[in-house]
């Protein structure tokens, strides 16, 4: 008789934010996927190819169509993947897009609808610091797990598996260990607000410090990565000079164009590239030092200017060649 009133005696003893917490968790799980990478190895004597595990994480299902968003990391090793829905029902998947830039990637199945329950997208432009924020995971593909907390701070930057760098990256006290990596952040509206990407931990477990992309960032790219395959890039026309050249080439302040394509935006706009001398030497030709009045050092910050703007928008550059500075205007085109 008492295991029989248990139950529901516990329940009567719940809070109204521990009910909130359970009913957001009880929506997200049927949406949180796991996710299984797989590299192909040659056998040392067999010569056989196997696949060998080469990682996990976490997803979630973006529509009934059959989409998966996780991080790029969680599936940049592997050569075939899988997909373990809530119901246990495992899925061959493919890559259908990725933006490594971002820490991104789409996979799709071929599950039913009625085994897809998509995350209700929220926005993450207007969050605060101090908002209770829900992370999901499904780690070892057996059940699901559930951490909770705060939103720490906003506006951090990341690195991406490509180097590049991500902005606006959500920080967070809920703990995200690495195989929740891919995994939904909710806001306490049960909505998705971000992407649990990386943790901050010398030791490779949660230390109360989490990441997660933004979800305004999310569903920008992630119709372009079912479209296309990648994301789309606002740009010039022209290359830049890695930063790890400035010194040697003498640039002291912004961003040295490298090559500049013939009939692009820049070339009509009169920039021009650096120039190799016979003698093997580096003649300097334009450097972008601000975008719209605002200045830039990296080619990061101007990435990240020109995909503010993005693609068709016509953006000013300050622009110098030598000691002379003169502002131009340029319409962004798809680089």
């Amino acid at each position: 008789m008492v295991a029989a009133l248990a139950g529901p005696a516990a329940a009567q003893d719940l809070t109204p934010e521990e009910r909130r917490t359970i009913e957001i968790f009880r929506r997200a799980r049927p949406s949180v996927v796991f996710i299984t990478s797989l590299a192909l190895r040659r056998g040392l004597f067999t010569l056989d190819v196997q696949q060998i595990p080469s990682g996990t994480g976490s997803g979630f299902v973006w529509d009934r169509e059959g989409h998966v968003v996780t991080n790029f990391h969680v599936i940049q090793q592997g050569d075939a993947f899988s997909v373990t829905l809530a119901d246990q029902s495992e899925w061959e998947a493919r890559v259908v897009g990725a933006a490594p830039e971002k820490d991104l990637a789409v996979l799709k199945i071929r599950a039913p609808r009625e085994h897809l329950t998509p995350l209700a997208p929220g926005t993450s432009r207007t969050l605060l610091v101090g908002q209770h924020v829900y992370a999901v995971g499904n780690p070892f593909g057996l059940d699901h797990s559930l951490t909770t907390g705060v939103v720490s701070a906003l506006g951090r930057e990341l690195r991406s598996p490509s180097g590049r760098r991500i902005r606006d990256v959500i920080q967070t006290d809920a703990a995200i260990n690495p195989g929740n990596s891919g995994g939904p952040l909710l806001d306490s509206g049960g909505r998705l607000i971000g992407v649990s990407t990386a943790i901050f931990s010398p030791s490779g477990a949660s230390a109360g410090i989490g990441f997660a992309v933004p979800v305004d960032t999310v569903t920008r790219l992630v119709p372009q990565l079912i479209a296309r395959g990648r994301a789309i890039q606002a740009g010039i026309g022209a290359s830049f000079i890695p930063e790890r050249f400035n010194k040697a080439v003498g640039v002291t302040d912004g961003v040295a164009l490298a090559e500049v394509q013939p009939d692009g935006p820049a070339a009509k706009a009169g920039l021009a590239g650096a120039q190799l001398t016979r003698s093997r030497r580096v003649v300097l030709g334009d450097r972008i030092v601000a975008v719209d009045g605002k200045p830039v050092r990296s080619e990061d910050d101007v990435r990240d200017l020109f995909e503010a703007a993005g693609v068709g928008a016509t953006v000013t550059l300050t622009v110098a060649r030598q000691s002379a500075r003169r502002d131009v205007r340029v319409a962004l085109a798809q680089d």
